[in-house]
């Protein structure tokens, strides 16, 4: 009995330790807590759960974005059929500490003029 509980121990132990730079991606610690700005089309669209995530061509280069939980997308109005391939956004977010990443946390998105804020009262 000491033997499973044991085993079942370090197997848990190993998994949240494998589930740990994925864990630690999610949330904002991964950003440099200042925003930049990106204007382009999207290449991709990837909507779900933990949060959506665009391609977008940024004057020739390729930009990860991610957006919110289908949830927050709602709450800020923002439909799924709006963030289609091809469409025009412009993206105010937080980028990865490693710029060379280019993956950005976007807190608005602005489509044709629109303001869709993700993350209200977020400075």
């Amino acid at each position: 009995m000491r033997r499973l509980a044991a085993t079942a121990l370090i197997a848990a132990f190993l998994a949240v330790q494998g589930a740990g730079p994925a864990l630690a991606h999610h949330g904002w610690s991964w950003t440099t807590g200042g925003n930049i700005q990106l204007t382009g089309l999207i290449k991709t669209v990837k909507l779900g759960n933990p949060h959506g995530v665009l391609t977008v061509d940024a004057e020739g280069e390729i930009w990860t974005v991610e957006v919110g939980q289908p949830w927050r997308n709602a709450r800020a109005g923002l439909k799924p059929s709006d963030l289609a391939e091809g469409v025009e956004v412009r993206i105010i977010g937080e980028p990865s500490s490693n710029i060379e990443d280019r993956l950005v946390k976007a807190e608005e998105i602005f489509i044709s003029g629109k303001r869709y804020d993700l993350y209200p009262g977020r400075d």
